[in-house]
Order: C-alpha cells, then sequence, then structure tokens
C-alpha cells in the first residue's frame, strides 16, 4: 500500500521557463542601472549560459543552481572588469523573481485531498522557496539538491526521503515531469513512479513510468487503481 507521494516541483507543480525569463530579464534591468557594462556586454541568456563554463571549472559544485547563478555573475562582472560587485543582491532580485511563479490550477486542491490519505513531500533539483511560493504548508517536508549535496537522478535524495518519511521504497510513489531524472532516479531508488506529461511529450524511451498523467487530478485515480 502506498503510504506516501514525493513530487518534483519546476515543471510538475508549476510551468518555471516563462518565469526563469523574467527573472533574467528584471535582474539584466537592475544590472543595467547599476553594473551597465554587465547587460552591455552580455544578453540575459548569455548570463545564463556562462553556468555552463562555471560546470567545466567546478564540476563538484554543479548541483547547486544557487551558486552556480552567483558565480556565472561574478564570472561576467569580471569580464566587465569590475573590480566590486554586489553579488548578493543581484542574485536576490533574479530570485525573488524566480519564485513569482503560478502553481497549475490542480496543485492545491489536489494536495490538499492527497495530504489527508498521504504524507506529501517535495524532492526538487532546484532552488524554489515554497515559502514564498505559498505551497510550503503542503508539505511534510522539502529536499532539493542544495541541501542533499547531489541532484536527482542521483540515489541520495531518494534515499533520504526515504530515512525521513520512515517509510520503504515500495510504499512511496515519486510524481515528476523529467523522465530521467524523475522517472528513472526514482525507479532506481525502488519508488513507484508517475510521469506527468501535461504537454503531450513522446516517452524518450528506455523503461516508462508505471503510469503517465496530464494533469495531478488524474493521480488520484492512478491510486485507486493501485488499491491505495
Amino acid at each position: 500500500m502506498i503510504k506516501a507521494i514525493t513530487f518534483d516541483l519546476d515543471d510538475t507543480l508549476w510551468d518555471i521557463w516563462p518565469v526563469v525569463e523574467r527573472a533574467e530579464a528584471l535582474l539584466h534591468d537592475w544590472l543595467m542601472a547599476r553594473y551597465p557594462r554587465i547587460p552591455e556586454q552580455f544578453t540575459p541568456l548569455e548570463l545564463r549560459e556562462l553556468s555552463q563554463e562555471v560546470i567545466a571549472a567546478c564540476p563538484d559544485i554543479a548541483y547547486d543552481r544557487t551558486r552556480l547563478r552567483k558565480e556565472a555573475l561574478w564570472l561576467a562582472a569580471r569580464r566587465a572588469n569590475y573590480v566590486e560587485f554586489d553579488v548578493e543582491g543581484a542574485f536576490a532580485v533574479f530570485f525573488v523573481a524566480r519564485n513569482a511563479v503560478e502553481p497549475f490550477a490542480d496543485v492545491r486542491p489536489t494536495l490538499e485531498r492527497l495530504g489527508q490519505r498521504y504524507t506529501l513531500a517535495s524532492l526538487s533539483n532546484g532552488n524554489a522557496d515554497l515559502r514564498l511560493i505559498g505551497l510550503y504548508d503542503l508539505f511534510a517536508f522539502s529536499l532539493n539538491a542544495i541541501d542533499v549535496g547531489a541532484a536527482k537522478p542521483e540515489p541520495l535524495m531518494f534515499d533520504l526521503a526515504c530515512q525521513q518519511l520512515a517509510v520503504p521504497p515500495e510504499q512511496i510513489v515519486h510524481v515528476g515531469d523529467d523522465p530521467e531524472h524523475d522517472v528513472l532516479g526514482a525507479a532506481q531508488a525502488g519508488f513507484r513512479t508517475v510521469w506527468i506529461n501535461r504537454i503531450g511529450r513522446d516517452w524518450p524511451g528506455g523503461s516508462r513510468a508505471d503510469a503517465e498523467i496530464v494533469s495531478l487530478v488524474e493521480l488520484e485515480c492512478v491510486l485507486a487503481n493501485w488499491g491505495s
């Protein structure tokens, strides 16, 4: 019997990329007002892509999206010949806007119903702040790659979730949008898996999830069919 459900966040409970692009545009405007040589040299997308240079130089921090974003900003500042740079202020502008997400309409009502029967937790590779988003109250706990020190599909986050839930993996369902990070990672950890495919993508190959849904409302039917 299923006793707990873990959820991915970005692109599972809300659409993240339009929000990130808006946050990057606001950051670009903030930089233009304070450090104009940076936005004159780098577009918002080019600033994001500097994270790949940081990963190439420091692969051990690839899981930490907050640190990657800050290090990329520092790299841009140095290349624009700024010796002093308020990286914390710059990141704060991005971070607040990055958390100005609009959860899908099915999220809160479905999770409130599921929470009456199952223990709910979130497992994310991103740096979303559920307090800022307004969904913190729905979860018993939330883990992200920064807390854990490793990103999905590596097993550590799933293993820690099992420990905190005090439930064996076969009694946990993981719900997420990413075939590799969520479905493969959770399956390898022994979880039941549900692929939420809101936009009708084709399965990329490999072992499929135990179930596929297009909205969280369908998750309740899946669990009922599993006798949970």
